[in-house]
């Protein structure tokens, strides 16, 4: 280990886009290193290489074995759909729709970070994304106070979250109904700020936080 490396701590960190997104990847999935090399049929020292050089360049082969390995496409894994909306394949041949039980749906409210926020305004519904999180099965997020997501306190509101696999013409779906309220109790506050699973990506003074308490809870999956 190198002074350097000493110093700020980043030995072992993700490094670079491709990096960061296999690790996160790989995290999401519960795999180690060693276990996504071996679904990639490669050695664990070069996931770690790729995971923790940003100058790696991996061939079309490779990046091809580690998104099979982690169950998703070499345009995911290397960003190069991340400006892009999902939707754009073919529907599947046979696809399926099934209605998800409350508890599913909770289970995959619970895995999320950003979600779609619908809010009253004087010119009519809007929608925007909030990063949010799942504290005793409420949705809670951070805001600032005058920004389009601190509408919503005082109002019945829907909150949506979802996923889209654009390979396989697949992905689900949850939608919340409920009640916002802005936290006024300090120790309420401290709380949240303390079991919040994410934070606001738009960074700046985030100091207003908006509970959800849910009174209709829907979902659905589609598989091709």
């Amino acid at each position: 280990m190198t002074e350097e490396t000493q110093a700020n701590g980043t030995e072992g960190m993700p490094s670079g886009d491709l990096g960061r997104r296999l690790a996160a990847r790989r995290t999401q999935l519960g795999l180690t290193t060693e276990e996504t090399a071996a679904r990639a049929g490669m050695a664990p020292s070069y996931v770690t290489h790729v995971e923790q050089h940003p100058d790696a360049a991996p061939g079309r082969g490779a990046l091809l074995s580690l998104a099979a390995a982690l169950q998703t496409t070499v345009s995911e894994l290397t960003g190069g759909d991340a400006q892009v909306p999902p939707g754009r394949e073919q529907a599947g041949r046979s696809p399926e729709f099934t209605e998800l039980s409350r508890a599913e749906c909770a289970e995959l409210l619970s895995t999320h970070g950003v979600g779609r926020l619908a809010v009253p305004t004087e010119l009519g519904p809007v929608i925007v994304p909030v990063n949010y999180s799942v504290i005793e099965d409420t949705i809670v997020f951070r805001t600032a106070r005058g920004a389009t997501p601190s509408l919503a306190s005082g109002c019945m509101v829907a909150f949506e979250v979802d996923r889209i696999d654009d390979t396989f013409s697949q992905g689900w779906s949850v939608l919340t109904r409920g009640y916002a309220r802005t936290v006024t109790d300090t120790d309420e506050e401290q709380r949240l700020a303390k079991q919040a699973y994410s934070a606001p990506w738009s960074g700046g003074r985030r100091d207003m936080w908006v509970c959800i308490e849910p009174c209709a809870v829907t979902g659905r999956r589609i598989v091709a």
